[in-house]
């Protein structure tokens, strides 16, 4: 969760006008007595036989589409009740969770403990890295824990870009070439389990441990002994430049399987009849005592890299720009939200919470189960946007490749094709020097529509986060700007390009999802 401007927080969380779920208690005894296990499939249920609203879940799937959802899906009692696509993205494309990413790291930490292989949560951290030369050592770094790091108040002098802040120690550590170095180097601003502090250093620091414990991958240890008895097929997990599972961010997954975290989390770490996590873990509402200290939230709180809301019995694994893992265990549902721009956590809350109607079966609700069934078709319908007439200068710029400078994203050149049966642009980029994160590097062919519909291109274009598609569509705004818009497919982010002609100069600017723009001057070349 990477959040600059306090204002934006706010909204995004949504808080302030929450509503309770009046009058709902605990599931029914007999569903966590006998729960269905989705292993294999999930099955599904008309949102009646599990007492939810069809009407309530057709109206919070149609209001997802101006929140930029990419997909919503709602289990209760372990059946899918709801589940829908918002093109242009569709159920088979992975989606990046980026910083839910931190729940799976601080699950696969709860299985090691429950194993016996961390011996105590409050294992001091340096213990596992004695083999290191760490630099800014001193009694509060020494008593550093396992449990620290889970909580966030591992104390680390760190900018996450919380609150206002710069994002600058993140910036740092992603240039470095040793991000566990860089982490047990930085200083200490406070000692562990003092004060909340949104950092990556936790849950990466937390995978170097896992492989420091196991002598296996933090991937390859969640392949065994959590994705695979979950059935989980399908996923991709970046490394950093050490070649260590990234643990803040990077894990791609289907929906589907999103909800299977959430469920096993809502069947108290057990799955199938395997206890796969110790007992108590899974009660995140029961140990949630750290304050995150949230300006648009004071009630906020965090356990085992989970944010969590006392208020409303319901925590979630959160990602940059609204991936969400969230379970509400007082009325048996898990939630899973994808989507490319901020979601309002409490807009999430109160879609499920106003569904739930009862702990029995409600009557059949024919008019409602239309509504809902033509909200879903609805929603995986591109709506086009409007495109403007086509200036002269279209075919003038049409083929020609524009070259740039040594420039902070890596652009070497830009080429729109405009005038072909099959509009695309190409581009050569070059980032491997610029980032210690990925290596992408060449030349990328993407299809563009202007039609007002995106173009998708073959997945996995960038030759990273397999699945991933990139999609395109563009229109003029006047005689010589072009507006092109790019969704990664999968990424949950956004870019926008303006591109001004003139003569055999191009202008060109970029916002990307994360909000920051930045231009550039290229000329045509050879």
């Amino acid at each position: 969760m990477r959040v600059k401007n306090r204002s934006v927080v706010a909204a995004m969380f949504g808080i302030c006008t929450l509503l309770a779920a009046d009058g709902l208690g605990p599931a029914r005894a007999q569903n966590l007595e006998n729960p269905t296990w989705p292993t294999q499939e999930w099955l599904t249920s008309t949102p009646e036989e599990q007492g939810m609203d069809s009407s309530a879940l057709a109206k919070f799937v149609s209001d997802g589409e101006s929140q930029s959802f990419d997909s919503l899906l709602i289990v209760r009692r372990g059946r899918i009740v709801a589940e829908a696509y918002y093109a242009p993205y569709t159920a088979d494309i992975p989606h990046q969770i980026h910083s839910s990413t931190k729940a799976i790291i601080g699950t696969l930490i709860g299985m090691l403990y429950k194993d016996g292989v961390l011996d105590r949560l409050d294992h001091p951290v340096l213990d596992f890295f004695a083999d290191h030369g760490i630099a800014n050592v001193d009694d509060r770094k020494k008593a550093i824990t396992t449990q620290s790091l889970l909580d966030m108040t591992s104390g680390f002098d760190w900018d996450q870009g919380i609150e206002d802040g710069k994002e600058q120690t993140l910036l740092d550590m992603t240039l470095s070439p040793n991000w566990t170095q860089f982490i047990l180097d930085c200083p200490m601003a406070h000692a562990p389990g003092a004060i909340f502090n949104y950092a990556d250093a936790n849950p990466n620091l937390a995978s170097a441990i896992i492989t420091r414990l196991t002598g296996k991958l933090a991937e390859d240890y969640a392949r065994k002994k959590l994705f695979s008895p979950l059935g989980i097929t399908d996923w991709h997990w970046d490394r950093d430049p050490q070649g260590l599972t990234m643990g803040a961010w990077t894990l791609t997954m289907l929906p589907r399987d999103m909800a299977k975290i959430g469920y096993l989390y809502l069947r108290h770490g057990e799955w199938d009849g395997r206890q796969l996590l110790p007992s108590g873990w899974a009660e995140v509402l029961n140990h949630a005592t750290v304050n995150m200290h949230a300006s648009f939230d004071p009630g906020l709180r965090y356990s085992n890299f989970f944010s969590v809301f006392p208020e409303h019995h319901v925590y979630m694994a959160v990602g940059w720009h609204g991936q969400l893992i969230a379970v509400f265990p007082d009325v048996d549902v898990v939630a899973v939200v994808t989507a490319h721009k901020f979601v309002p956590f409490g807009d999430v809350i109160r879609g499920v919470s106003g569904a739930v109607k009862s702990e029995l079966a409600l009557p059949p609700n024919p008019n409602g189960a239309e509504r809902l069934a033509t909200a879903i078709k609805d929603v995986a319908v591109e709506k086009p946007t409007a495109v403007s007439p086509v200036p002269e200068i279209a075919s003038v710029i049409s083929g020609k490749t524009y070259k740039f400078s040594a420039n902070v994203f890596g652009l070497k050149s830009f080429a729109l094709f405009l005038t072909d049966a099959h509009p695309h642009f190409e581009f050569q980029i070059n980032l491997h020097a610029l980032i210690n994160m990925y290596n992408i590097s060449g030349t990328f062919d993407i299809p563009l529509g202007l039609d007002g519909n995106y173009r998708k291109s073959i997945p996995s274009v960038w030759g990273i986060n397999p699945g991933h598609t990139a999609a395109a569509k563009g229109t003029w705004l006047n005689e010589q700007t072009f507006e092109l818009d790019t969704q990664d497919l999968g990424f949950g982010g956004m870019s926008k390009y303006i591109l001004s002609f003139n003569g055999k100069k191009l202008s060109f600017t970029r916002t990307d999802p994360w909000g920051r723009t930045v231009s550039l001057d290229g000329e045509q070349g050879d």
